[in-house]
Parts: structure tokens; C-alpha cells; sequence
């Protein structure tokens, strides 16, 4: 499996490349960061941010496109840009049929380094090792684009069975004929 981790932000929104399945070593194809000038207004800005992650889908064809879902935070307006990069790569994403992932950072955390309270050092360290690089992507945002798109692929078996089973579960709620009703006037 073939994954785009996306941390989004309005200034750096960090890209990573993974490429793997659970149990088995992980192969980094690519990483970076889409960078935007602070002095510039919002719409050029996710703009460049979608012109951004279009070169990364171009360039590496993913499968899934994991991005960090939006928490509240107090500084509103972080959380604004925050949420406006990420829908942005949901957008490019979902304008090609690339299916969507959202991740909180605390469950990136802790499937990574085995604690969801893990501090961005304790994440870059782990990518590193997980990945084999030779030192820590810089900046984190980068990091943690890498930290998403593992943590997916590691996840994504236990989430599709989960959804299975739910699907499962779940009565149909597709009419049949013989459950349709004409309705007269």
C-alpha cells in the first residue's frame, strides 16, 4: 500500500510518502513540506497548498491520502488554517478517487511510538528508526506527514475488518421490490 500523509497547515503543510504493509518493513518514497508566505492572503495561500499536493499526487500515484483530522485548539485562528489545509488535501484527494483517512494526532502518537501523550522528538526519533533514515525528517511537520501515512498503513487492516463486520451487522437498507409501494394520486 502506497500512502500520502498530509499534516496540514497554512504555513508548512508536511507531505510524506510511505509505502508498505503491516509487518514488514517500510519503504519512504518521498518527503517535504508545501511552504506558503506568512504575509500572504488566505486564498493564494491554499492555493499554492492545492498546487502543492497535486506535484506530490502526480508525482507518486498514492493509493490512500492520510491526513491528521482538525482538533480544537484554543488559538482559533491556528485552527482555522489548520482546517482549511486539510480540507484542501481532502479535496485533491477526493477530485482524483483517492480515498480519505483522518487521523488524530494522539492515535498517530501512539501507534508510532506506543504513547498518544508522545512529544514531536519522540515521534521524529521513531520515523526515523521505523523508516531507516538517517536522521530525523526537519521540519516536524514532515515528520509527522510520515508518522500519518505509517500509522495508516499499520491500521488499515483492523479498520477494514472493523468496518466489515459493521457493514456486517447492519440490516440492508436497500429496498427491495416487494418492500417498494406504488403510490397513487
Amino acid at each position: 500500500m502506497r500512502v500520502l500523509g498530509v499534516d496540514p497547515g497554512l504555513t508548512r503543510c508536511g507531505v510524506g510518502v510511505v509505502e508498505g504493509v503491516a509487518g514488514r518493513p517500510l519503504a519512504m518514497l518521498g518527503v517535504g513540506v508545501v511552504r506558503t508566505p506568512l504575509d500572504a492572503e488566505t486564498g493564494p495561500r491554499l492555493v499554492a497548498i492545492e498546487q502543492g499536493i497535486d506535484a506530490w499526487l502526480d508525482e507518486h500515484r498514492p493509493e490512500l491520502v492520510a491526513v491528521e483530522r482538525v482538533f480544537a485548539q484554543h488559538n482559533v485562528r491556528t485552527v482555522m488554517g489548520t482546517a482549511q489545509a486539510s480540507a484542501v488535501a481532502m479535496l485533491c484527494a477526493s477530485r482524483r478517487g483517492i480515498p480519505v483517512a483522518l487521523h488524530t494526532p494522539s492515535e498517530v502518537k501512539a501507534a508510532i511510538t506506543g504513547s498518544g501523550r508522545a512529544d514531536k522528538a519522540q515521534v521524529g526519533a521513531m520515523v526515523t528508526r521505523l523508516l531507516r533514515l538517517d536522521a530525523p525528517p526537519k521540519p516536524a511537520d514532515a515528520a509527522d506527514a510520515l508518522a500519518l501515512a505509517i500509522c495508516h498503513i499499520w491500521r488499515a487492516p483492523a479498520l477494514n475488518r472493523l468496518q466489515q463486520a459493521q457493514a456486517a451487522a447492519r440490516p440492508s437498507r436497500i429496498p427491495t421490490t416487494a418492500s417498494v409501494r406504488k403510490v397513487s394520486r
